[in-house]
């Protein structure tokens, strides 16, 4: 066994880390790359959990789910006939699983492109040494690394619910929701966040019967409230059943299935029984096993490495991006943490605007935004205006049979500059791009309602939103 040095050495292959070791390497920088997922034959699998168990499995799902809903409702508005439809769940998670392994693929080619070691195994500290850091990798090779600059980017892990771990048969994590072999007759989620509302959606879709318990009194609290009440409306029409303000109590896995007790938000006692209960109530940051004790590396309560506003650690030259670190657990804000630091290791001035960041929520309808919300503003004493533009009044969604929902915009009173844009509705995850852009540039809801949009378009409902705020919108 011997020791490679390099330059710089990341710790985890999900967005944050494969995308910093790429930016490490086009810099010049002698770069590796450590991680330790594996695919079903033991191989490497780089990505993530967002690659493996995440955004891109999921979104696989979610469309084959819509395929079926489309087909099984929607297709006779166009003419379209179908007898004797059906759904092959094994084949649908095998498509899945592709998708997946074009995606690790894709990586690894990106590594080999790019000149980057890659080390499958898990990566922990060993020692401070002179002009860096001793970390081992703990594999088929059993390695040992010395990088003068370390980017640890390890990622999260589903939350379990105290006294109730995930078997990933009848109580599952989002790992666990992926890998369901056959349509439940009846599904349970507990929280109505992303992961919740995503899986719940593609159960829901295929013929489980589905009930959503949520902790909180309000539905989708961190969403614009005019935009979470449209979507809990067009949730509650499809047939999800949507809890909220609920205690969970005792759960019990038998042999049928799950038995989940809880006290409604009235005070009742109730009692679900389920074939499966997916557990989605948030993720912990992943540094179990990371040795951070080793070197000093300073955590915080939650077990998060505790960072600066640049990713910078209490160590010199180690720094840390994504879940593992403060801020929001959104892979595309793992991504640009990781080329941003990866320019400062380069002595640059990479940036990370946190208030420019999207969210999305890839349901049907899907729901996106960024910035802030009319009650941010309201609760900030922020003078505002407000636009809205709903979809039903829009000629492209009318053609594709898709009318839910709004755009929404929020400008300064004074100044104009747009300060949040919020949609829910068809494409939304797509339409919210623009909206990055302008605010980005500091754009006023103005530029964007003076800007041409192509028709028929999605867009130009965004384009009608920002009219809306002067109070002249053209088609509604």
């Amino acid at each position: 066994m011997s020791t490679k040095n390099f330059d710089v050495v990341v710790i985890g292959g999900g967005p944050g880390g494969y995308i910093a070791a790429i930016r490490a390497a086009q810099l010049g920088f002698n770069t590796a790359c450590i991680d330790e997922w594996k695919n079903d034959k033991g191989g490497p699998a780089p990505g993530g959990t967002c690659t493996n168990v995440g955004c891109i499995p999921s979104k696989a799902l979610l469309q084959s789910s819509e395929h079926y809903e489309q087909a099984a409702h929607h297709f006779a508005d166009h003419g379209i006939g179908l007898d004797n439809l059906s759904i092959d769940v094994k084949k649908m998670l095998a498509r899945k699983d592709t998708v997946v392994k074009q995606n690790n693929d894709g990586i690894l080619y990106l590594f080999k492109k790019n000149k980057i070691s890659f080390f499958h195994g898990r990566g922990s500290f060993v020692k401070a040494v002179e002009g860096g850091y001793e970390v081992a990798v703990a594999g088929a090779a059993n390695d040992t690394l010395v990088g003068k600059q370390i980017v640890v980017a390890t990622g999260s892990s589903a939350r379990a619910l105290p006294g109730v771990p995930f078997d990933e048969d009848k109580i599952l994590s989002n790992d666990g929701a992926l890998r369901v072999g056959a349509v439940p007759k009846k599904l349970g989620l507990i929280g109505a966040g992303v992961i919740g509302l995503e899986m719940g959606s593609v159960w829901r879709r295929l013929g489980a019967e589905v009930t959503v318990l949520e902790g909180l009194p309000t539905f989708l609290g961190a969403v614009d409230e005019q935009i979470a009440k449209e979507a809990h409306k067009a949730f509650t029409k499809q047939g999800l059943q949507i809890q909220l303000g609920v205690k969970v109590g005792e759960i019990k896995a038998t042999k049928s299935g799950v038995s989940i007790a809880y006290t409604t938000a009235a005070g009742e006692a109730q009692t679900l029984a389920v074939d499966k209960l997916v557990v989605s109530i948030g993720r912990v940051p992943n540094t179990t096993g990371l040795n951070a004790e080793a070197v000093g590396l300073k955590l915080d309560e939650r077990g998060a490495i505790v960072v600066d506003d640049e990713c910078r650690t209490n160590l010199p030259g180690v720094w840390a991006v994504g879940d593992v670190v403060r801020g929001p657990m959104l892979a595309h804000k793992a991504e640009e943490e990781g080329v941003a630091v990866a320019e400062r290791i380069a002595g640059q001035h990479g940036h990370v605007n946190f208030n420019t960041i999207p969210w999305v929520i890839y349901t049907s309808p899907e729901i996106a935004w960024v910035g802030q919300t009319e009650q941010q503003l309201k609760a900030a004493g922020r003078a505002y205006k407000a636009g809205t533009f709903p979809f039903m009044a829009n000629g492209r969604a009318r053609a594709l049979g898709d009318t839910t929902g709004m755009v929404k915009f929020l400008a300064d009173a004074a100044t104009d500059e747009i300060l949040g844009v919020h949609i829910v509705g068809p494409q939304a995850s797509e339409l919210i791009a623009e909206a990055v852009v302008a605010m980005e540039f500091k754009a006023s809801s103005e530029d964007i309602a003076r800007i041409c949009h192509a028709h028929p378009s999605l867009s130009e409902a965004t384009k009608e939103a920002a009219l809306a705020v002067d109070k002249r919108t053209l088609n509604f």
